[in-house]
């Protein structure tokens, strides 16, 4: 969906991407450096060990001894991840939140994709929006609101989509 005066990308408005351009991706994803990126990313955000019991403690030597496997899995498209740990944390109010914690090495593995698909996608989205990105936070979308309304604007708009070639849903 293109908005007023046609800010869409021109990366945002391919439909599909070619075997070939996914086969690149994954390489990337696989990548040396970006692993060791994403290997310490989900070092540094610690969590609960998911349905396998792995600890992120535990995951340097695990990878150490099984990524050539888990590599290929990646690459030919058949690696599948394990069904994420369900946990119900207390509310204030006396609801729960019910959260899923996926393995540590599900979580590996979707931080090595987000580097590489952020890095990619990053850059094409509108300097307006806030949602899940990086250095961007829901109290900053707010604020900017707020500088809209002092300086006398009184319409805005949000809108949601979802691509078709990547599953991916994105609020503008």
């Amino acid at each position: 969906m293109a908005s007023v005066g046609g800010t869409e990308s021109s990366a945002g408005k391919r439909a599909t991407q070619s075997p070939a351009i996914a086969e690149q991706l994954m390489e990337e994803v696989c990548g040396r450096e970006n692993c060791k990126q994403a290997l310490k990313r989900v070092k540094a955000n610690k969590g609960s060990a998911g349905v396998d019991g792995m600890t992120v403690q535990q995951l340097p030597e695990y990878l150490k001894q099984h990524w050539p496997v888990i590599r290929e899995q990646l690459l030919s498209g058949t690696y599948v991840p394990q069904p994420v740990r369900r946990v119900e944390i207390p509310k204030p109010d006396g609801g729960v939140r019910k959260l899923g914690i996926p393995t540590v090495l599900d979580r590996f593995i979707q931080q090595a994709v987000m580097q590489v698909l952020q890095g990619k996608w990053d850059r094409t989205f509108s300097d307006h929006s806030y949602g899940f990105r990086p250095g961007r936070s829901a109290h900053q979308a707010v604020v900017q609101a707020q500088q809209y309304i002092a300086e006398g604007y009184r319409w805005w708009w949000t809108w949601t989509w979802r691509n078709s070639s990547t599953g991916l849903i994105t609020t503008n």
